[in-house]
């Protein structure tokens, strides 16, 4: 399958858990985020990801959500070996497009280890790539170019306000204990332009996108089973981002959040301030996983909606990351009327996430 034309080993040599989380630099509060050069890779960590959602509309007047993802992980695995073939880094990608005309997500998968040409994660800037998947940071603008199984796009990504840093000044704590946070900055309000070909359709596209960039060594406690997050481009100009960690039994562990206002100043939310309400659930045909895809969200004393673009948006990443979750395009609604359009991600659903 094409989806496994580079490696298909790499989640097998994260999966042994061979090297211990002190292996690993910790996330630690106080570190100022330097940019460009946080733009980039860290190697030295364990985990990291690059994430990009949005909504985009193509010239019939067609809502589609957008999703890229590319991973890097560390396995500390022979990594004194002399050999080029050794696993020093391992990157995966995904990358989807919701389009209700099809009624499901449509979503293709990478993996391969670092080297050879075949893929990387530059250390200076954002530039990720795996054979002909790439995220790059060109000049002032986000590129994205994805050859999918049954889909295609090349979208450019213009930021339009500054770096948001999430948490205490990009110190996102995700648990009782300071060892379980990451590093943590976003970039919301991102002008979406380019083209998009699904089916053998072409069109031209144009909307708003949502950028993350995370990198940990332990971000998840050792009772925690997963996550529900949004990240919502507001209507007025504002940015919201809301995520609750849940224990094994679906209740809550941490939380946390940031509101940015549309004329700049953010207002941080600490973990009594945030709640998920499950308002409906919808369950998978295919894995039987049911997640709660229209969710109530209060943040800071104010209650909003999620609707759904689709209630499938299930992606199935066990050919390379080995776990099922649920990353949808939702609009947000509060006292009935739409206020803005985001991404809320659902993990830990189908078994206890592991990083």
């Amino acid at each position: 399958m094409r989806r496994r034309r580079f490696l298909a080993s790499p989640l097998l040599l994260v999966a042994t858990g061979v090297a211990a989380a002190e292996d690993y630099p910790r996330v630690v509060p106080g570190y100022r985020l330097q940019f460009p050069r946080d733009l980039g890779s860290h190697p030295a960590f364990r985990s990291e990801w690059w994430y990009i959602t949005g909504w985009v509309r193509d010239t019939a007047g067609n809502d589609l959500g957008i999703q890229v993802t590319f991973f890097r992980n560390r396995p500390r695995i022979a990594e004194t070996s002399a050999s080029q073939f050794a696993p020093r880094q391992l990157l995966f990608a995904h990358a989807a497009i919701a389009d209700p005309r099809n009624g499901k997500l449509r979503h293709d998968q990478r993996a391969a280890r670092a080297g050879f040409g075949l893929a990387d994660a530059a250390e200076e800037t954002t530039d990720v790539r795996i054979g002909d998947w790439s995220l790059k940071l060109d000049s002032d603008k986000y590129v994205a170019r994805i050859a999918a199984q049954d889909f295609r796009f090349d979208l450019t990504f213009t930021p339009a306000q500054a770096i948001l840093l999430e948490g205490d000044q990009g110190f996102s704590r995700k648990g009782q204990s300071p060892v379980n946070a990451s590093y943590y900055y976003s970039q919301p309000q991102l002008a979406v332009a380019g083209n998009v070909a699904i089916g053998g359709r072409n069109t031209d596209v144009t909307g708003t996108a949502w950028l993350d960039h995370e990198w940990s060594s332990e971000a998840l406690a050792a009772d925690a089973s997963g996550w529900d997050w949004i990240g919502i481009n507001l209507h007025d100009g504002g940015a919201l981002m809301a995520f609750r960690m849940r224990d094994r039994a679906g209740n809550d562990l941490w939380a946390g959040g940031v509101l940015r206002s549309a004329n700049g100043p953010s207002t941080r939310f600490e973990a009594s301030d945030i709640a998920f309400t499950a308002q409906r659930r919808w369950r998978s045909p295919r894995t039987g996983v049911e997640y709660p895809v229209a969710m109530r969200v209060r943040a800071g004393g104010v209650d909003y909606a999620l609707e759904t673009l689709m209630d499938d948006q299930e992606l199935d990443s066990r050919a390379n990351t080995g776990t099922i979750y649920w990353e949808g395009a939702v609009r947000m609604l509060r006292d009935g009327r739409e206020v803005g359009r985001g991404y809320l991600e659902l993990t830990g659903y189908w078994k206890a996430l592991k990083l």
